[in-house]
């Protein structure tokens, strides 16, 4: 959709992000074929179903967002904030815009996901913490010892991004909590350069940041659906 407001041609899935929307996809046939088999009387399958399309959905944003910031950072050229003409300052903003509701969307995939996951493999997560994250359901295969593998998988993908989790949920902290988070980084340097221009934050690390971040998020969707599909399958053989 944001690719056709900018006048760009339609994404084309490939790699990771292909075979992730793949993997989903098949799950929720997997649902549906549940639903015609037992007719799903408690609607719990349906549930699933539902959900499973809100995540798709997550994903794809997520990744128009992280799109749309890059797109809108070309076109911011200076360094400096008072240096921009009115049409630079609307591109920044733009960029501004799309970048924090990507960071945000990046923990609000992932506690989406949590919710799924509780669901799949019943891991009681609500015993622990009535309003709980990804991160606490996670927690939970190593707590029951249940589907170790997924939750090594899983472990092992967090730790790879621990660092870059770490400044985006900071950002995200700040953002919800606090302040904007582009008001900080002015407060900064509005207090190193005193009555001095303001310089921009680092808005190609920033960007960098931010795609790191769907990225673990398209590799965790992987790795769950994966094993969900391979799990399934296996299970409908024997």
């Amino acid at each position: 959709m944001l690719r056709s407001l900018l006048g760009e041609p339609p994404r084309r899935n490939e790699g990771r992000l292909a075979e992730t929307l793949g993997a989903m996809a098949q799950t929720v046939k997997l649902l549906q074929k549940e639903m015609k088999r037992h007719q799903d009387p408690t609607h719990d399958f349906r549930k699933l179903e539902v959900w499973m399309h809100g995540l798709i959905t997550s994903l794809d944003e997520l990744e128009q967002c992280l799109f749309a910031a890059a797109f809108f950072r070309k076109k911011v050229r200076t360094g400096f904030v008072d240096d921009m003409g009115a049409d630079e300052r609307e591109n920044y903003a733009r960029y501004v815009f799309f970048y924090k509701d990507g960071f945000i969307r990046v923990f609000s995939a992932l506690d989406k996901l949590g919710t799924v996951l509780n669901e799949l493999f019943d891991l009681n997560t609500s015993k622990v913490k009535t309003h709980f994250s990804y991160f606490t359901v996670l927690r939970q295969f190593a707590h029951l010892q249940v589907h170790s593998e997924l939750g090594s998988k899983l472990t092992a993908i967090k730790e790879e991004y621990r660092e870059v989790l770490g400044v985006l949920r900071r950002r995200r902290n700040t953002e919800i909590h606090y302040m904007n988070s582009e008001m900080k980084d002015d407060l900064w340097q509005r207090h190193q350069a005193l009555h001095g221009k303001i310089e921009l934050e680092d808005l190609d690390r920033h960007l960098r940041d931010l795609e790191q971040g769907y990225r673990m998020v398209c590799e965790t969707f992987w790795t769950v659906f994966d094993y969900t599909n391979r799990r399934w399958k296996k299970v409908a053989t024997n």
